[in-house]
């Protein structure tokens, strides 16, 4: 317990973070007007401190200490936001040395931000962690001066407190979502990789089949065959035909319950014209998994295209570059939405193409549709 109350203590206040705020399209109106307001607080500060002390160069440190903040909690993580916060707390106190100017309306207007933050974004245990932090730096401030800040202090951590313990409540509602989301990915992930060992068994079965053809006609082909070699030969035809029963069991583990087995042949490069007349397709040989997850990524972003842009014109190319196959499958913006999709689509994608080491690229167009960008390796010695 205490091992792990160190781990979340040091994740707060030291482990890198790359947490954000989830804001969706107000991403960029919300950016923009926090660092427009940052530059009040900044101002206010940095002239306030002109005003009182003999002109010098500190006043970059103070607009700096002041502004940092609120640029990272844009930029970076809540946490990196926080740290920034107490550091300019400290800065401010070694600049100015007293404590009311520390206190200045205008000096604690940036310093809620990054702890709301954090209060709407992190677990109860992070929050605890940066509570008690923070409570710890400001009483060494506190400390620090001659005059009535001590006295402000317990007003002014309570208030902090009360506005990270808010918005930790706000946010509960929020991580629930995140949490429900993870899981029904993970879930997703894990239909689609037992969909996938279907179909990679139908592929490997083919390759082992052939195996088991060669092996028991290797007598009949090659005249003259040592017995020895003969009975190498049919020794390997067993092994091979033992091996398609193992896979064929392992296929019964993973088949859902009345679910039989698919006797058709898995599609690849060359029935990618079928789902779209008009494809480019590159015409080459490739390993039959990397022909069949082309083929399924094809399929899956046109079923996108049409749910999110019905009747819209998609643009399908297959090449080969770089010892991989690249698929992009582009859609021009089409008609109303069908319904908002649920993402898991791109996580079956992803599926697929991780198991060659590939990747997924998926976002909008520059022409306002949406686009899908997958490589598929080859495989070594390709």
């Amino acid at each position: 317990m205490i091992r792990s109350a160190f781990h979340v203590l040091l994740q707060a206040v030291l482990l890198p973070d790359r947490t954000r705020v989830p804001v969706g399209r107000l991403r960029g109106p919300l950016r923009a007007a926090l660092l427009v307001g940052a530059l009040v607080p900044a101002i206010v500060t940095s002239s306030d401190y002109t005003a009182h002390q003999e002109p010098g160069g500190w006043w970059v440190a103070l607009f700096a200490a002041t502004t940092a903040p609120i640029a990272l909690l844009c930029f970076s993580s809540p946490l990196a936001a926080w740290r920034a916060s107490l550091a300019g707390l400290v800065v401010i106190r070694l600049i100015t040395g007293s404590g009311p100017e520390i206190l200045t309306v205008g000096e604690w207007l940036w310093f809620p931000l990054p702890l709301v933050a954090v209060g709407l974004v992190f677990a109860r245990p992070v929050v605890l962690a940066v509570a008690c932090v923070t409570a710890l730096v400001l009483a060494g401030i506190a400390l620090s001066v001659n005059d009535d800040f001590g006295g402000y202090y317990p007003t002014t951590v309570l208030i902090l407190l009360l506005l990270l313990l808010a918005a930790y409540a706000v946010g509960g509602r929020g991580r629930a979502e995140r949490r429900f989301h993870a899981a029904r990915d993970e879930k997703a992930a894990l239909v689609e990789r037992a969909r996938i060992a279907r179909e990679m068994h139908d592929v490997v079965a083919h390759h082992m089949s052939m195996v088991v053809v060669r092996c028991e006609t290797a007598p009949y082909r090659l005249p003259g065959l040592p017995e020895a070699a003969a009975g190498e030969f049919a020794e390997l035809g067993e092994v091979a035909r033992a091996a398609i029963t193992d896979m064929q069991r392992l296929l019964g583990v993973l088949r859902a319950e009345g679910q039989h087995a698919d006797l058709a042949p898995q599609p690849g490069l060359a029935d990618i014209a079928d789902l779209a007349p008009g494809a480019r397709v590159v015409d080459a040989r490739v390993p039959e998994a990397v022909g069949l997850t082309a083929y399924r990524v094809v399929q899956e972003a046109l079923t996108n295209a049409r749910r999110h842009a019905p009747g819209c014109e998609v643009d399908v190319r297959v090449r080969l570059r770089r010892g991989a196959l690249a698929v992009r499958v582009r859609n021009t913006g089409g008609g109303a939405s069908l319904g908002g999709g649920s993402g898991l689509g791109l996580v079956g994608m992803r599926e697929r193409v991780a198991v060659h080491g590939g990747t997924v690229d998926a976002g909008p167009s520059g022409d306002g549709g949406f686009e899908v960008l997958a490589r598929i390796p080859l495989g070594e010695g390709r």
